[in-house]
C-alpha cells in the first residue's frame, strides 16, 4: 500500500536562477499570491515564497508547475495541516 501512496507523488522541485526566476514542480494547488508573496500546497507541504514584484508566469496544475518571476528573498516550508484540512474553505485556511 505504501508503494501506491509513493508512486502517486510527483517529484518536488525547486529551482532558482539568479533570485529572479524560479520553477516548481510538485504543486497541487496555488493558495495565494500577490506581489510580496506566492502560497503553494506542494506534495512536500506548503511553501510560501517571499519577495518584490514577484508574478506567476505559467501554472499548470496538470503538471504540478508553477514558474515565477521576481525578486525572490526568501522560500519557507511548514507542513500542510498547519493551514487546515482539505475540504476547509480557501478563506478558512488564508486566514489562520
Amino acid at each position: 500500500m505504501e508503494e501506491n501512496i509513493a508512486t502517486k507523488q510527483r517529484a518536488h522541485k525547486v529551482m532558482l536562477t539568479n533570485r529572479r526566476t524560479c520553477m516548481v514542480s510538485g504543486v497541487a494547488d496555488v493558495l495565494s499570491f500577490d506581489l510580496a508573496e506566492i502560497l503553494l500546497e506542494t506534495d512536500q507541504g506548503m511553501l510560501m515564497i517571499k519577495g518584490k514584484d514577484l508574478h506567476v508566469n505559467r501554472l499548470t496544475l496538470e503538471r504540478g508547475e508553477v514558474d515565477i518571476e521576481g525578486q525572490i528573498d526568501s522560500f519557507t516550508y511548514s507542513d500542510a495541516g498547519q493551514y487546515g484540512e482539505k475540504g476547509e474553505s480557501f478563506l478558512g485556511r488564508l486566514f489562520k
